[in-house]
Formats: structure tokens, C-alpha cells, sequence
């Protein structure tokens, strides 16, 4: 289980510990967000929607202060299949345990339907509510104060924190709001961790985010990642790995021409991993049609099988 680069104990009355939910349409830039206040890659990230899938925990220790669990949630959306569903169901599972919840909204694109079904979500949260304006980087300074103005007149946020996710800027003034808000408590995870999910778990996604980076069109939303085999020694990881897909003219697209796309995402992802994992990584990629995974109900469990993160009371149920 991955470690938080030089963590230290909490201790002292002063402390907080508690929960906070990133929550927003795809695209947001809720996982570059949480990789930013981490100051490490935990989540992959994509330009394609619905990269997030699952319910990701990433844990801020800090001296003195205490301990801020993220949660870094699926984008918000209408679900046409049960993957789409379950991700829903990890996002409303994840408002419900927060003690703060952190709506992002990319402030470049235009508000739309998909934004007011974000804010009637978040409006019926029972957490303390933050709003973070994000890609403020991409938006002139004057366009910013009328979409400040229109969330501030909806009365639900405690904070309106201008940010860039990508740039930082606006970062630390936001986690001084959310430490801000947390309540009094002693950690809720060892202060060591920066997670709570397997290495498996984390290898999938990295590996998943090479395909998505490598395909276009339909393949991301019907392309999934299942850790067949994982054998470690000392000095060398061996991951066998199967690629998902739901056809198999989707099968011939991710292999490639003579098998070179495979190849290419097989040598990205196997830099990547050993990176992560501090190894040497043999990687075994095959892809596997599965047709209508995304509504197969073994699959889908097969695929959550290493994910098993258990979210912690709330902070404040437990005061």
C-alpha cells in the first residue's frame, strides 16, 4: 500500500481529521486537483470523461494540523449503464460520509444542464459546502466575477475559491478553507499512508490511463483494465494484465497494426509502474472481448475485487 512522502505524526488539541469529497461534472479536474494538494500522482488523469470510476482515497497528513482524507469521486452524470450507476453510487456514497464537500466546476466551459444537477446534488448535502472555481488559468480575470456573483447568489457555499488544479494557483488559499472547516479529531488512517488501496488497484488504473491516452472515439467508456496475475519478488514486479472490451473491431483497434498499439500503451504503462512501485516490472498485457461488461454484474465485481476501501465513520459522528 502506497506511502505519503515524508509524513509525520499528528498530535496536539489543535488537531483536525475529516473527510473531503471533490465532487463535480467530468472533466472538472477533480484527480489533477487531488494530485496537486498530494504533491503526488495518485489518480490517473485523462481528457476523456469518466476517467475517475471509482471512489479514490487520498490522505493528507500534516504536522500540527491533522488529517484530511480526500475522496475523489466519479463525475456527476446520469447513468445509462450499471458501470455508470455504480460510479454514482461510489460519488452520493462519498457526499454522505464527508464532513466537507468541495464542489469543482470548470470555470472555462459554459454553466449548463449538467451543472445545475451537480449544485440540486451538492444543495442537499448535510456537509459544510465549498465551491472551487477551477481552470482559472484558462478564463480572463474579468469573466470570473459575474460566475462568483451566480453561485454566491444560490446561498449553499461557506467558501468561492478561485483555482487552477493544473497551475496551483489559488491551491493553498482552498486548503486553508477546507482545513478550516474540518472538525477536531484524532487521524482517521495511519499517518504514513497516502492511500488506502492495494498496489493492484492503483497498477489497473495506470494502466488504464495509457489506453485512454492512446485511444479515441468510443474505446475509453467501453475499455477496463483486470490484474489477471500479480507475482513480486525483491527486485521485480510481474503483472499479467487483461484489457477489456466490448467488441472485438474494439480488440483490433487496441492491438494495432501488427500489434504496435498494444505494444506502445505495454511500454508507457511499464515505465509508469516502475516508477510507482520502486521495481523493475514485467508487464503482460492481452486484450479480452467482453461483450456488455459494462452491464455484467460478475465483471464488474471482478474488476471492484481489489478496490475494497473501506470509508471511516464520519468525523463528526464520532466526536
Amino acid at each position: 500500500m502506497p506511502e505519503a512522502p515524508a509524513a509525520q505524526e499528528v498530535d496536539g488539541p489543535a488537531a483536525k481529521a475529516g473527510a473531503v469529497a471533490l465532487v463535480g461534472r467530468p472533466n472538472a479536474g477533480k484527480s489533477t486537483l487531488l494530485n496537486r494538494v498530494l504533491g503526488e500522482k495518485l489518480a490517473i488523469v485523462s481528457d476523456k470523461p469518466q476517467t475517475t470510476r471509482h471512489r479514490l482515497v487520498g490522505i493528507l497528513s500534516e504536522p500540527e494540523r491533522g488529517q484530511m482524507v480526500f475522496y475523489d469521486t466519479p463525475g456527476l452524470h446520469r447513468p445509462l449503464h450499471k458501470l455508470n450507476q455504480q460510479m454514482m453510487r461510489a460519488a452520493r456514497e462519498a457526499i454522505e460520509a464527508c464532513d466537507v464537500l468541495c464542489l469543482i466546476v470548470d470555470s472555462s466551459q459554459a454553466h449548463g444542464a449538467g451543472d445545475a444537477f451537480a449544485l440540486d446534488l451538492v444543495a442537499q448535502a448535510d456537509a459544510e459546502r465549498v465551491l472551487a472555481l477551477n481552470k482559472i488559468d484558462l478564463v480572463a480575470k474579468p469573466r470570473l466575477l459575474p460566475e462568483i456573483a451566480r453561485y454566491a447568489a444560490r446561498g449553499i457555499f461557506t467558501e468561492i475559491v478561485p483555482v487552477s488544479a493544473a497551475t496551483g494557483d489559488g491551491v493553498d488559499r482552498l486548503l486553508e478553507v477546507l482545513w478550516r472547516l474540518l472538525p477536531a479529531g484524532e487521524p482517521l488512517y495511519d499517518p504514513e499512508l497516502l492511500t488506502v488501496h492495494p498496489e493492484r488497484f492503483l497498477a489497473a488504473e495506470r494502466i488504464r490511463e495509457k489506453v485512454l491516452a492512446a485511444t479515441r472515439h468510443e474505446l475509453p467508456f467501453t475499455t477496463a483494465v483486470l490484474v489477471e496475475r500479480w507475482e513480486e519478488s525483491d527486485e521485480l514486479v510481474k503483472i499479467h494484465a487483461a484489457i477489456l472490451v466490448e467488441r472485438d473491431s474494439q480488440k483490433k483497434i487496441v492491438v494495432g497494426h501488427g500489434g504496435a498499439q498494444i505494444k506502445a500503451i505495454g511500454t508507457a504503462a511499464r515505465l509508469d509502474l516502475e516508477e510507482q512501485l520502486g521495481k523493475r516490472v514485467y508487464l503482460d498485457l492481452h486484450v479480452r472481448t467482453e461483450p456488455r461488461w459494462r452491464e455484467r454484474d460478475s465483471t464488474l465485481a471482478e474488476l471492484n475485487r481489489e478496490l475494497d476501501a473501506e470509508l471511516p465513520a464520519r468525523a463528526r459522528d464520532e466526536a
